[in-house]
């Protein structure tokens, strides 16, 4: 050793080498004079930032042990399409310098300095599912306690990769993953663990959380598995992060539009079958809703198939039901004011068990009493029987409908001819009724739905 620091290089090399490899000591105590009177001198912290490229120990076979936590500030964005979850986050490491120290008493009671960060050695620690890099600002402060403990914080704005699952949006939940760990050192040289509980970390960041009341944190868990590539294996702390989203602006801007929507298409029922206007109002509605669908294009998600989504096109499908209903039903009335095709057996047997009437026509035409139906002045455009041109159905084909076989020529005939005509308006007043309830059937299971899933 004497001989190889014999020049005077060799010797400041030894004495710095020296210095450094021995234990906790005198040695590593900083000297504080002239600090009550010059403040803080860079030359006692100089030996320390020198060894800034190495790893903080005295002997390289211990490990450095990083404890860490973190506060969630923000969720700023979260993309279904990209599957990215994009979060402001505050970064706390604390570790031990054993090459930092000093007596408080000899240094006028200083028991905590700032120093720049640049100028200590710092954990490689970043968070695996990040997919940019680390938008930190540059010289940050580290705080250096007199017994060598040094505290790191950092803020970061993290876009890290999450599986979202927005099927229920807007009354999703998401679960998110940190996994913080080492890039270069194993488990020989750094082991991480934990500065605060996770309730710690749950409750500061449920206080201080901005996130234009979006999303809400549900929880935070964590778990502490190794990760091993090849031989080597590093130690690292997944934390799992859930989020739900807030619905009212949802629940506002989406499904109460679209409720009024399908209310006032479910109540233009209660308007006259006969009625002209009937069909352009469920037109416009139609109309109306597809330009509500594509207005709120950008409020639902890009990708997937959402509940919300089907709900919507569930809707239109009513609503065109609806339309298609109304149609069918003006044309069944027109036929039947013009000329009334018998009804087959299946049908009339079928409209009996619904309507359940007591007495579908009269047996026995009578003068003054056209049967239970509705007679040709109630229905428009309906002519007179001596206006008809065609052939009255015969005995056969009245008797398949239910009706009385003709009596006498004249009274027969109107009688048949009128008993259809009430046959075709009780069944298209039974579609009407049977898709109105479906209508009734669909918005109830909705407002259940609704219910139910904004209050799990």
């Amino acid at each position: 050793m004497k001989g190889g620091c014999s020049t005077r290089r060799g010797l400041s090399l030894c004495l710095t080498v020296s210095l450094l490899l021995q234990g906790r000591s005198d040695a590593f105590t900083i000297n504080c004079s002239g600090f009550d009177q010059h403040g803080v001198d860079p030359a006692a912290f100089q030996a320390v930032f020198d060894r800034k490229a190495f790893r903080p120990v005295i002997s390289f076979s211990i490990p450095t042990h990083v404890n860490l936590s973190f506060t969630l500030s923000a969720i700023l964005e979260v993309d279904a399409q990209l599957q990215l979850l994009t979060s402001f986050l505050w970064i706390n490491l604390i570790w031990d310098n054993p090459f930092i120290s000093w007596n408080p008493e000899e240094c006028v009671s200083i028991n905590k300095l700032t120093v720049s960060a640049k100028n200590l050695w710092l954990p490689d620690i970043f968070i695996m599912e990040s997919m940019e890099m680390s938008q930190a600002p540059p010289d940050l402060i580290a705080y250096v306690s007199s017994e060598g403990r040094i505290r790191y914080d950092r803020p970061a704005r993290v876009t890290s990769i999450c599986n979202l699952d927005i099927f229920y949006f807007l009354f999703d939940q998401q679960n998110c993953t940190f996994t913080f760990s080492s890039f270069l050192y194993t488990v020989d040289s750094m082991v991480l663990g934990m500065n605060k509980e996770v309730w710690e970390i749950t409750e500061t960041s449920r206080h201080i959380i901005q996130t234009q009341r979006e999303w809400e944190l549900l929880g935070i868990n964590k778990a502490t598995p190794k990760m091993s590539v090849g031989s080597n294996v590093y130690d690292q702390i997944m934390f799992y992060v859930a989020i739900r989203r807030r619905p009212r602006l949802y629940v506002i801007n989406l499904l109460v539009p679209s409720s009024f929507l399908v209310a006032i298409d479910a109540l233009s029922f209660y308007l006259p079958a006969e009625s002209e206007t009937c069909v352009p109002f469920k037109i416009t509605l139609l109309l109306g809703y597809n330009v509500f669908l594509l207005m709120m294009n950008d409020l639902l998600p890009s990708s997937g198939t959402p509940l919300i989504g089907v709900y919507f096109a569930l809707c239109l499908s009513l609503m065109v039901l609806s339309l298609l209903e109304t149609i069918f039903i003006t044309y069944l009335l027109h036929l039947a004011t013009t000329w009334p095709p018998p009804m087959p057996r299946w049908l009339h047997s079928l409209l009996l068990h619904c309507a359940s009437p007591t007495k579908c026509c009269p047996t026995v035409p009578q003068k003054g009493n056209t049967g239970p139906g509705l007679t040709p002045a109630h229905l428009p455009g309906l002519k007179e029987p001596l206006e008809l041109v065609g052939k009255v159905p015969g005995s056969q084909e009245a008797e398949v409908n239910g009706c009385p076989g003709p009596t006498r020529a004249g009274q027969g005939d109107e009688a048949q001819k009128q008993c259809l005509v009430s046959l075709w308006v009780q069944f298209s007043h039974v579609m009407d009724t049977l898709v109105f309830r479906l209508y009734l059937l669909f918005m109830a299971t909705s407002i259940i739905t609704v219910i139910v899933l904004w209050n799990t």
